[in-house]
């Protein structure tokens, strides 16, 4: 197949070639679910908007439910150590985390640009804009990240104040918060990058890098948090490092991806350089997503705030059960970001049938996965918060939040592939005006209201996201079926 070079130096790979025709696809032989999933974990050049659906969806779905579920196993590995180092030491995790969470709304925010105008681009046989968008993309990503970075190392200790940390937090903590910041321009791109690689069909290569770059999290985590041989004990501080090592690693493997070529998109160093149309584009279409990231982001922050004033051993016991929930949604948000991408490339296609039906079909994936989640969470609550920690409160605390996230888990299910399919259209704002109704308008003041002026300390703000999350989850899905997302231009 041949590459089609663009003016700017970027080179497309097989996705700007022609499409196979309908006769050579009905002619092609049946492949086997063996090679499927093969396929999927090697790579595959195939065209998402004419194979069969259900082998679409596996092919996308495969490497992207494994990249989401190392992402997650890392943040509860991490967790995991942390929490040997006491309370404190979780709560200094916990409320980094919520100042990260404005990063990460960013990020993801752009992220969902990226992935929705890189599929649009290849859904239309135009890889060669696909790249100058990704090349945009990673240029706007670096730039974003710099005054995280300078805001993290200046004013740490002040930021975990704000938060209400204690002494400890404030005093030993804030190291820990300055490596997360002050590096932040490895979790920007790691986003950003994979994105692109999602939206132009290259789901095992976004796999490959975040296997790379948690597992070296992994294997460093317990080096530099406890010390090992001429390494010294760095405590909270060395979960940072090791994070920071980690995913710096995964950035240069991303790169050197790119500059290589993967199956549908490689760049050359004479492409990078600024094209102000893009960019401009990129940073329109971005704007719903990071709005709608930040909203519902800051919404934490602000739960975590109210938990703050209960207790520490509240913000400990949130945190835990944060990570836990994150670990158990990550492969229902790969099969979401499958439907992003098979959403965006059938609309690039002239599909929008197609589209709808990807979307339904996951999203009953999704809601059998995350109802068999709820049953773990139902039974077993106490005793998952308790692999973590054998702190009494904390235990009670997180058990807690599991057991009421229990009664309607399989709402998120839904929701998740409902949001992906709006912003793998290019629909960002629909999704940011229900955030901020649902989320701002309901989820802060009724958890405000239960836990502080009613009495129900932590409780009530377990109860208030519960309310609040369920009844989004319904409205996003009935907003769907609307279908008015087909129509969305990016």
């Amino acid at each position: 197949m041949r590459a089609a070079v663009s003016d700017c130096g970027i080179i497309a790979a097989p996705a700007a070639d022609p499409a196979p025709t309908v006769t050579e696809a009905s002619v092609a032989p049946p492949s086997s679910l063996w090679a499927d999933l093969r396929a999927a974990l090697r790579g595959s050049n195939a065209d998402y908007t004419r194979i069969p659906l259900e082998r679409a969806v596996l092919l996308l779905a495969v490497p992207m439910m494994l990249e989401l579920v190392l992402e997650s196993t890392f943040a509860v590995v991490d967790i995991f150590f942390v929490a040997q180092l006491g309370a404190s030491a979780v709560a200094t995790v916990g409320l980094t985390e919520t100042y990260l969470f404005l990063l990460y709304s960013i990020a993801m925010g752009l992220a969902m640009a990226v992935t929705a105008i890189v599929a649009r681009r290849i859904g239309a046989r135009r890889g060669d804009d696909a790249a100058l968008s990704a090349v945009q993309a990673i240029v706007l990503a670096v730039g974003v990240s710099v005054p995280f970075a300078v805001a993290g190392i200046a004013w740490a200790q002040d930021l975990l104040r704000l938060m209400g940390g204690d002494d400890w937090v404030v005093s030993q903590g804030y190291r820990y918060l300055q490596w997360m910041l002050g590096g932040n321009v490895v979790i920007m791109l790691l986003f950003v990058i994979n994105a692109i690689f999602r939206g132009a069909g290259d789901a095992a290569a976004a796999m490959r890098v975040l296997w790379v770059a948690n597992a070296l999290n992994i294997v460093l985590d317990p080096i530099l948090i406890f010390g090992l041989g001429p390494i010294p004990a760095l405590g909270v501080e060395g979960a940072a490092i090791a994070t920071v090592i980690g995913r710096g690693a995964g950035v240069a493997m991303q790169l050197w991806i790119l500059l290589r070529g993967s199956e549908h998109l490689r760049l050359v160093r004479a492409g990078l350089r600024w094209h102000g149309a893009t960019m401009g584009q990129i940073v329109r279409t971005s704007l719903g997503g990071i709005g709608q990231m930040i909203v519902a982001m800051t919404a934490w922050i602000f739960l975590m705030r109210i938990l703050a004033s209960v207790s520490t051993e509240a913000v400990a016991g949130a945190t835990i059960a944060m990570r836990v929930m994150m670990f158990t949604l990550m492969p229902a948000w790969g099969m979401s970001n499958a439907a992003a991408t098979l959403v965006g490339q059938n609309l690039g296609a002239g599909e929008p049938a197609r589209a709808e039906a990807a979307v339904w079909r996951i999203g009953w994936m999704n809601m059998a996965f995350t109802l068999t989640v709820s049953v773990v969470f139902f039974v077993w609550h106490d005793a998952v918060i308790g692999l973590f920690t054998d702190d009494a409160g904390v235990v009670a605390i997180g058990g807690e939040w599991l057991r009421i996230l229990s009664y309607s888990y399989f709402v998120y299910g839904w929701w998740m592939v409902a949001v992906q399919a709006f912003n793998g259209a290019g629909d960002t704002m629909t999704p940011t005006w229900i955030n901020l109704v649902f989320f701002w308008l309901i989820q802060i003041p009724l958890a405000w209201t239960l836990a502080l002026q009613l009495g129900w300390a932590h409780a009530g703000v377990f109860w208030g996201v519960f309310v609040s999350e369920t009844a989004v989850g319904v409205f996003t899905l009935w907003l769907f079926s609307r279908g008015r997302w087909k129509s969305v231009q990016v």
